[in-house]
């Protein structure tokens, strides 16, 4: 009887001491790991979240860009951190849900297991485009050109497995439409030869590409997101081009490892929400095209978990093989 007394006494005091330790988070400045070179869409996303949680709690975020393939170095740097909430992961699905999908005997981390969900930071709006040259104006224009001309036509990605490589994947097999797909080794170089018509579609993040459609260098087709995005309201949604169940956009999430204590996620899920709820912050992420989101732990852990199980099934059907 006495050891069960001690053993829930050990315990409560356990969860006070964890409680005491969120009450007062962050006592120090906290470390955000990013699996992304300085300058792009998630690094500005990182780095202005942070700052605004930074100004909420008078400590600061400080963003540690680790860039690899896959993700692998500074997911796994942050699976192994110590999970007292002073170090973070900003990250998105194609470095959690979808490498587990493309790597799953040869990926150093599982994104289920080593790291928790804190909650999404922002969706990022994607837009499949074309270049001038095919003269088409819709996708429907586009599913008629490739069925006239099965295997004749190509589209771009970032790489064999990323999220717009999947996204066009997914249009061909509810289309039932045959296309090559040309992989890049980053966004410049895909987004070079597309403006210059050497690849002719692509499916990529709204900031990307719309100052190229407002100059006439590429054509909007459809945003793949289930309602009109406010950056392009003219474009159509793929549901509205004839393909319902069509979605595909970029989300970007914050984690922490996996044994950090529930009342510093719900801290830090809260200092999150706030930050993403101040109207100044909302404008620069919505100009890039990123529209902030926020929410629970547990909503994106669903979300990781369906957008597994759904890109598991499109890399099987299309036969993609990681590289």
């Amino acid at each position: 009887m006495n050891c069960i007394l001690r053993t829930f006494c050990a315990i409560g005091m356990a969860a006070l001491t964890s409680l005491a330790t969120a009450q007062s988070y962050p006592a120090k400045p906290v470390r955000i790991i990013l699996n992304y070179t300085p300058g792009g869409p998630i690094d500005l996303v990182a780095r202005t979240v942070g700052a605004k949680m930074g100004e909420i709690v008078g400590q600061s975020f400080v963003v540690d860009n680790m860039p690899s393939a896959n993700g692998a170095i500074g997911t796994q740097a942050v699976a192994h951190a110590a999970p007292d909430g002073y170090t973070l992961l900003f990250s998105t699905a194609g470095h959690t849900s979808i490498v587990a999908a493309l790597y799953p005997e040869r990926l150093a981390f599982d994104p289920f297991k080593d790291i928790a969900p804190i909650g999404m930071l922002v969706m990022s709006t994607q837009i499949i485009v074309a270049h001038p040259s095919l003269n088409i104006r819709s996708i429907a224009d586009l599913v008629k050109m490739a069925r006239a001309k099965p295997g004749q036509l190509n589209f771009g990605s970032v790489g064999v497995g990323s999220p717009n490589h999947l996204g066009m994947e997914l249009l061909k097999s509810m289309a039932k439409i045959d296309m090559v797909h040309v992989p890049y080794k980053g966004t410049s170089q895909v987004m070079q030869d597309l403006v210059a018509g050497r690849v002719q579609v692509m499916l990529n993040g709204m900031a990307t590409v719309v100052p190229f459609i407002k100059s006439g260098k590429l054509v909007a087709l459809a945003v793949g997101t289930t309602t009109r995005s406010a950056a392009a309201p003219d474009v159509p949604t793929m549901i509205e081009s004839g393909f319902p169940g069509y979605e595909v956009s970029t989300w970007y999430a914050a984690f922490a490892p996996m044994k950090t204590a529930p009342p510093i996620i719900a801290r830090i899920n809260g200092i999150i929400n706030q930050a993403l709820a101040d109207p100044q912050t909302a404008k620069t992420l919505t100009a890039q095209g990123a529209e902030p989101a926020g929410g629970t732990p547990e909503l994106l852990s669903k979300q990781l978990r369906d957008e597994y199980e759904r890109w598991k099934k499109v890399i099987a059907e299309a036969k993609i093989v990681a590289e």
